[in-house]
């Protein structure tokens, strides 16, 4: 027997579409471009549907990046934990990712974008930077086993260890927007080989 969706079950599936829709905006059009009526219209929603869940435009934004943030994270942690080392785990990470590239360039713009866009408003900076440290947590924990299953020390925090590898990782893609020839997809696979192997290294 079917159950009639309760009004909690339409809000959460208003507002998922919502997300849905404002993260293909984004994509398409950037940050300041996209209006919240056309995120309303996209979705098949008035603007009052996104004013009734989202109190702004960055809170949306914010939104479609926790989600993100979310996805990507059990994604991480789904394919570290079916590898045999971290080692492996990561980079077969960092591959898969090179093989994606040119699919999400869109995503890479508007959220380099908002990122300007928060460093001019400081009244989103700490949920910006909490959602941003969130992201590099699993790789904080890759690495953290990475150094156990060697049986070194890591040289820094794994956490300062990660958000370095993930900053390396934006501005690779950065310089591959412009430098396409150079930065082909089996750079990223050696920076991070090099990477990892510079930490095994005994001190």
């Amino acid at each position: 027997m079917r159950t009639a969706p309760t009004r909690a079950d339409r809000q959460a599936q208003t507002r998922a579409e919502l997300i849905a829709a404002a993260d293909r905006r984004f994509s398409v059009d950037g940050f300041h471009a996209t209006t919240l009526a056309l995120v309303a219209d996209d979705a098949g929603y008035t603007k009052g549907a996104v004013y009734s869940n989202f109190s702004s435009k960055e809170d949306l934004f914010f939104a479609v990046y926790e989600r993100r943030v979310e996805d990507g994270a059990a994604h991480v942690r789904a394919v570290l934990a079916g590898a045999v080392t971290a080692r492996e785990g990561v980079l077969a990470l960092v591959a898969e990712s090179a093989a994606r590239r040119d699919h999400d360039d869109g995503w890479l713009a508007v959220f380099l974008e908002f990122w300007t866009h928060v460093l001019r408003h400081p009244e989103h900076r700490a949920r910006f930077a909490a959602l941003h440290a969130h992201a590099s947590e699993p790789y904080a924990e890759a690495l953290e086993r990475h150094a156990a299953e060697g049986g070194f020390a890591l040289p820094m925090s794994a956490r300062e260890l990660a958000t370095g590898f993930i900053a390396a990782g934006t501005g690779m893609n950065l310089e591959r927007l412009t430098q396409p020839d150079l930065v082909g997809p089996g750079l990223a696979v050696r920076m991070q080989e090099l990477f990892m192997s510079a930490l095994e290294r005994p001190r």
